[in-house]
């Protein structure tokens, strides 16, 4: 299989999993660094204060990009560390750790794709109510600004925000991700607040008049699937793909929420002032796609929700316990593609988490990876035979991380890392993805 010329290969990764040092340099607090340091929420209580270390070993990590043959990277900024309070005096420090990051990676021939906000919202602005509050909008906005005028003449591609449906549903509903807030108004309210949030940074981009710097999001997508053919299986499917696929993409594309969701969180729907539409749906240049798994569900009235995902026998599971099914992507790139028209694609997140770990001479051999990142190339590559505009593969991720709720439990890298020590080590996976860029280069 064949991609075209110009295609990006890369990694990603984000601040709070990768970085450590959370409060260097005159770095803010952020939520999850608060919601680590908080007794019984993460598995092993685990937290993010060492991570991967990457804040002082980021050179070591772009040599690493570099023996992958990656020609792309994207990585996100840690708010707090640029502005620790998250609004007012700039951390010169911080700006400054991102400012050799992209240089380095400029200078290593790989293209920088920047995520401004993923996950790790400044404590102080949590405190202030966080993105349930909707003057958090404006304060990502301004964020945004700075980052554009700071970083805009040498970076050529942002996402405003990763994934803002588990923000609202992990974060604000079922409260398994920091912040911790369990509150269906309150989560509504953040999910609004994000998408006018997004908005007003794609409009402080456009007003910096950047000619090459194009602007997107990231959103998390799959299939949601029936388990029966029968009426109740259906309708859950149904009401699961608004909530899931389409609840940030239609305010964006379209201009308005999914009926079928409104109508089931009924008064909690979120409050949509006169203009809040037209400047969430302000044009984007691209789509992100992270792609995980599918989902298959079935009615269930035992149920809060009225329906239960049903585990698929006899297939492979990752260690997060999310089936295998490389289908998806081709599915949900095709869907994307016929719904909302021509606008480029890149997979900005597609991995898995497997139980890793050197063998005596100390390499680290995970085929069951290698094939998942096959598996999922084809479908993308027949996705893109069939018209989608897919311009770029992330493989999630760079390295094994800190994986939120779960600690260091589980490893999604290409390169394994001792925790204990840092040492990297590129598994199996790592050395196949090398070769299938290079084959795509010759």
């Amino acid at each position: 299989m064949r991609f075209p010329k110009g295609f990006l290969w890369g990694a990603a990764t984000a601040a709070y999993q990768i970085e450590g040092a959370p409060l260097a340099d005159g770095a803010g607090a952020s939520i999850w660094h608060r919601f680590s340091h908080t007794p019984g929420t993460i598995l092993n209580g685990d937290t993010g204060d060492g991570a991967c270390d990457h804040y002082h070993r980021w050179q070591e990590d772009i040599e690493w990009m570099q023996r992958l043959g990656l020609n792309a990277y994207r990585f996100s900024v840690a708010w707090g560390r640029v502005l620790p309070t998250g609004r007012g005096a700039v951390n010169p420090k911080g700006l400054d750790f991102y400012k050799r990051l992209v240089d380095g990676l400029l200078r290593a021939g790989i293209t920088p794709m920047i995520t401004l906000y993923h996950w790790d919202l400044p404590a102080e602005l949590q405190d202030m109510g966080g993105w349930a509050n909707r003057d958090c909008a404006k304060w990502f906005a301004d964020y945004a600004c700075l980052m554009f005028r700071e970083l805009g003449d040498r970076v050529s591609l942002w996402a405003t925000l990763n994934e803002p449906w588990v923000v609202m549903a992990l974060g604000y509903l079922w409260g398994q991700h920091a912040p911790g807030v369990r509150d269906i108004g309150a989560a509504a309210k953040a999910g609004h607040h994000m998408l006018l949030g997004h908005g007003r940074a794609v409009q402080a981009l456009r007003a910096q008049g950047l000619p090459n710097a194009q602007i997107g999001i990231v959103t998390n997508l799959g299939p949601q699937q029936p388990a029966s053919d029968s009426p109740q299986d259906q309708m859950v499917a149904a009401l699961w793909h608004n909530f899931i696929n389409r609840y940030f993409l239609d305010p964006i594309f379209r201009g308005e929420y999914p009926d079928t969701v409104l109508n089931f969180i009924g008064e909690f729907a979120p409050k949509v002032a006169a203009d809040d539409m037209q400047v969430i749906g302000t044009p984007i240049d691209f789509l992100g796609v992270n792609y995980y798994t599918r989902n298959v569900v079935a009615y269930d009235a035992s149920d809060p929700i009225g329906s239960r995902t049903v585990h698929q026998e006899g297939k492979l599971h990752t260690e997060m316990g999310w089936e295998v099914y490389p289908e998806g992507l081709y599915e949900i790139l095709k869907w994307v593609h016929e719904e909302y028209g021509p606008i480029p694609l890149y997979i900005t997140e597609n991995g898995a988490a497997f139980p890793d770990a050197p063998n005596a001479q100390g390499a680290v051999d995970d085929p069951l990876r290698v094939d998942y990142i096959r598996a999922h190339l084809e479908q993308a590559h027949r996705a893109l035979q069939e018209g989608a505009p897919l311009r770029g593969y992330f493989y999630w991720s760079l390295m094994d991380n800190f994986e939120w709720a779960f600690g260091y439990s589980k490893r999604f890298g290409l390169l394994y890392v001792d925790f204990a020590t840092q040492k990297r080590t590129m598994k199996t996976s790592g050395r196949w993805y090398a070769e299938f860029i290079a084959s795509q280069r010759g």
